[in-house]
């Protein structure tokens, strides 16, 4: 996934600059606007592009124009990118560009920013000299600790085989894309009832969602029992990190300057986050769970140490090696997710309001993928399987959302 711009069809490559010929990325589809389910067309539309590669000999990215209406939109637009060209916060951020409010036609979408973490302004006395010491002496500790698993990740630590796990050859398969809208109202509900973030709530829900995909999957064999899963095994998330010193999504402009914090592209390390799949007698367990791992992996520079590795080994070694590593870390575990944030008040683009956006990736060796994206005040969550290894995704979608339900529930009736 980085400086793949370096080699394409393994040829060494370089970015110049070219004048776009709109008529060869601009793609309206002729379709039948009577047809019985347009939804599913669209799914099985995008489904064959995940079998398509984009075009090397043009600009890599396309948009596709389905004017069909479904229960969410009056037509759908697809936008095709090549991940060299940047990564979730490039690409969003370009989007936003080519976007303006809806409530001024005028003017470009309110960038969301993330808050900083308030610090506590009384940095004497020797309670923070020894609490400073043992800050340092924990993200050392756990650096190393990280560092270990990381590089045993490549070299045999592999997830156990599970129904979200796919084989040899998965990144080759066709892809099948759905989503879900949300409330992102009811995950912030859970966040400041449980004093957490919005990424504990959403991995919260995976860790929910996924154990409740898996019991039902072990229990195709074994219906008599309520808890079907194995006693212990390994299932991790790769995640990608942005590592820029400016946080958040940026304006377009400010990352194309020279000397920008928030630099243009492929800035993302790697981490893997454990997921403890099991059934819990209290749902907000789930969350209670997930923060703990989350604040760990927070006291961490693994990101960063494994973003600086990739690039010592792009220029000692080249891109090749560079891919291998990656493959590897993406098929020794189970599967990647994502956290977007997305505009907080309704965009247009060129004066077609959007109803919702849903990204993805394809193309790496998982059978899994999900994505979370915010716009306004709903979440879309984008699942994206192989449809060999997991042949229900919608089902999927229902478990993630119906965790939120519970979360939300069990909120309400504490309180």
């Amino acid at each position: 996934m980085f400086d793949v711009d370096r080699v394409i069809n393994g040829v060494k490559r370089k970015w110049i600059k070219t004048e776009v010929d709109l008529d060869n990325h601009v793609i309206v589809q002729q379709v039948d606007t009577q047809m019985e389910s347009p939804s599913q067309f669209i799914e099985d539309y995008i489904s064959n592009l995940t079998t398509i590669p984009v075009d090397s000999s043009k600009p890599l990215w396309e948009l596709r124009i389905l004017n069909l209406k479904t229960p969410e939109a009056e037509a759908v637009a697809i936008l095709r990118i090549h991940h060299s060209i940047g990564d979730g916060m490039s690409l969003i951020s370009s989007l936003f560009a080519c976007c303006r409010k809806s409530s001024d036609p005028g003017a470009l979408p309110t960038i969301p920013m993330q808050k900083q973490t308030d610090r506590p302004r009384n940095r004497r006395g020797v309670l923070w000299l020894l609490l400073s010491v043992w800050s340092v002496l924990r993200l050392i500790l756990n650096t190393l600790v990280d560092i270990s698993l990381f590089m045993a990740t490549i070299l045999f630590m592999k997830d156990t085989k599970t129904p979200l796990k796919g084989l040899s050859g998965v990144e080759h398969n066709p892809k099948r894309i759905v989503h879900q809208t949300v409330s992102l109202d009811d995950i912030k509900l859970v966040k400041n009832a449980m004093a957490v973030t919005v990424n504990d709530v959403i991995l919260g829900v995976m860790q929910a969602g996924l154990s409740r995909y898996l019991n039902r999957k072990y229990g195709e064999v074994d219906k008599s029992k309520s808890n079907n899963l194995p006693g212990h095994f390994r299932l991790r998330a790769t995640v990608l990190v942005n590592i820029r010193q400016a946080i958040g999504i940026q304006a377009i402009a400010d990352m194309m300057k020279k000397k920008s914090k928030a630099k243009w592209g492929n800035k993302l390390g790697f981490i893997c986050f454990p997921f403890t799949i099991a059934l819990r007698l209290d749902p907000l367990d789930y969350i209670r769970q997930a923060k703990t791992i989350a604040d760990r992996k927070k006291l961490s520079l693994l990101a960063l140490c494994t973003y600086l590795i990739n690039n010592c080994v792009v220029k000692l070694f080249g891109s090749k090696v560079s891919s291998c590593l990656a493959y590897r870390i993406f098929f020794n575990t189970t599967m990647s997710i994502s956290n977007v944030v997305g505009p907080v008040e309704e965009i247009s683009f060129f004066g077609h309001p959007i109803a919702f956006i849903a990204p993805t990736v394809y193309g790496h060796p998982q059978a899994l993928t999900v994505h979370f994206q915010s716009y306004i005040n709903k979440m879309s969550i984008v699942v994206t399987v192989d449809p060999n290894v997991i042949p229900d995704p919608h089902l999927l979608c229902d478990d993630f959302s119906e965790s939120l339900k519970l979360f939300k529930d069990a909120i309400i009736l504490n309180n």
